[in-house]
């Protein structure tokens, strides 16, 4: 686990931001990673700074298929630097998506990436991973792995500029944090049924029969947003039942080319992000929520520690 007074905290290039703030507000040494890329396109990484035995390597990896290998090769020259103690933290986990073969003959990603990154190092933390048909990721990571709830960042920004507002959750997949983020800011709440109608057609629906607004204002959440498609279809259901405005906060923003223009026309307001993937709705910072995880759990690992010794 992580030990504050000799960590080190290894980043990226394109993660430098936040991974310093992290490393500052952690108590970690701050240790930038070098990458040169050759003219055939292979990556080499090399460890800068001098290793401890206690490590935390932060990679943002939503460009997966850019991102994994580097990531991969970082782990290993850390473990040849001297790391017995390996942590990775990632704000955004990619491939969780899909957990089962949905037809013959595909391969199970998730599967595939907790192999891979569950063999490389101790630990792993990430924010609110996109499951489906596992509880939690030590169903499939071969390492310990930790999943953070995001609902206490989504809790202050929803509660910054008003206590009245609607939590709306799109979809049943996002009813237990829904519910978990209305207790943490006292606010009523409602999920919406939604139907697939294609890959980017669905039907959102009010919960039936519909319950007339007491509110003004609501508030989608939701942990990702791609298409914006379903953010979309909710936020003319809820116009359409009489609230007069309508924001969004989703946790990750993928967003892919077009999800915005669609999002604005169906009238959202206002649309914010937590910054695990870089983005211009990027409104909730998220450093000193990893630095508090890597804290406690390095506290927790010197409580273990010392009453291993006093036995």
């Amino acid at each position: 686990m992580i030990d504050r007074d000799g960590g080190s905290l290894h980043f990226f290039p394109d993660s430098a931001a936040i991974a310093r703030d992290i490393a500052r507000r952690a108590g970690l040494r701050e240790c930038p990673i070098a990458l040169h890329r050759f003219p055939d396109n292979e990556t080499l990484v090399r460890i800068t700074e001098p290793c401890g035995q206690h490590a935390v390597l932060f990679a943002q990896i939503h460009d997966p298929d850019a991102k994994l290998f580097p990531l991969l090769l970082a782990a290993n020259a850390l473990r040849s630097s001297g790391v017995e103690q390996l942590t990775l933290l990632t704000p955004y986990l990619p491939y969780m998506r899909q957990d089962i073969a949905f037809r013959a003959g595909e391969a199970v990603s998730q599967h595939v990436i907790a192999k891979l990154i569950g063999e490389a190092v101790d630990e792993f933390i990430t924010l609110e991973p996109h499951l489906h048909r596992i509880e939690g990721l030590e169903e499939v990571f071969p390492c310990s792995a930790r999943a953070l709830d995001a609902a206490p960042l989504l809790a202050d920004w929803c509660t910054h500029d008003s206590d009245d507002a609607l939590l709306v959750g799109p979809d049943a997949e996002s009813e237990a944090w829904v519910r978990n983020l209305a207790d943490l800011g006292s606010l009523p709440w409602i999920v919406c049924h939604k139907q697939r109608l294609g890959d980017d057609r669905v039907r959102v629906t009010l919960p039936d029969p519909p319950q007339p607004p007491r509110t003004r204002r609501a508030i989608l959440v939701d942990d990702i947003a791609s298409s914006g498609t379903t953010l979309a279809a909710a936020a003319i259901a809820l116009r359409a039942a009489g609230i007069e405005t309508v924001d969004a906060v989703v946790v990750h923003a993928i967003f892919a080319p077009g999800a915005m223009a669609r999002i604005r026309g169906a009238g959202i307001r206002r649309l914010v992000s937590c910054d695990t993937i870089p983005h211009e709705t990027n409104s909730i910072a998220t450093a000193h929520f990893f630095a508090d995880a890597l804290r406690t759990d390095g506290d927790a690992a010197r409580d273990r520690k010392a009453s291993a010794c006093s036995g």
